[in-house]
């Protein structure tokens, strides 16, 4: 069965998708993560890649307090990986508690999010279907902001999603 799901946009309400925190026992719903607050939600095609380990989450990491600054009350990155991967990437990474690891291991979150990255090269490479790399300032649950790998105004693009 094929199913199709609308990418996110501008002014849509974050899915209601549990994701893993440190373990599978430990769940969190990513609508009520963001309820009431004012965050940065970005999502990575997988932990411990090149490009996603030397630019994507360090930028995040290194950037924390000047966002907190701005009003960022919390930043959470997202890869379809399980938890203990993203745990130990947190880990490697220095993340401090500066940055939520939150495992998507099913990719439910990028399938309610229509940011599936499922190509030949992905698969070839990663083993499965990952999430499109894309950043997103959220408020109360609602994207304000949007940016997606590949499309229009983006500054890196699909082809390499490593």
């Amino acid at each position: 069965v094929n199913c199709f799901f609308m990418t996110i946009a501008i002014g849509d309400r974050l899915p209601s998708v549990d994701l893993h925190e440190g373990t599978p026992a430990t769940k969190v719903n990513l609508q009520q993560l963001f309820k009431g607050k004012k965050g940065i939600l970005f999502g990575v095609p997988g932990a411990f890649t090149p490009g996603c380990s030397k630019q994507h989450l360090p930028s995040f990491v290194k950037e924390a307090t000047a966002l907190g600054h701005k009003g960022v009350e919390m930043i959470v990155c997202v890869a379809v990986n399980d938890a203990f991967v993203m745990s130990g990437w947190g880990d490697a990474q220095g993340v401090g508690g500066k940055v939520r690891m939150l495992a998507d291991p099913q990719g439910e979150m990028a399938k309610a999010m229509g940011l599936v990255l499922d190509n030949d090269v992905v698969k070839a490479n990663l083993g499965n279907a990952r999430c499109k790399r894309f950043v997103c300032l959220v408020e109360d649950g609602i994207v304000r902001h949007l940016a997606i790998s590949g499309e229009a105004g983006a500054k890196d693009s699909e082809k390499n999603p490593f």
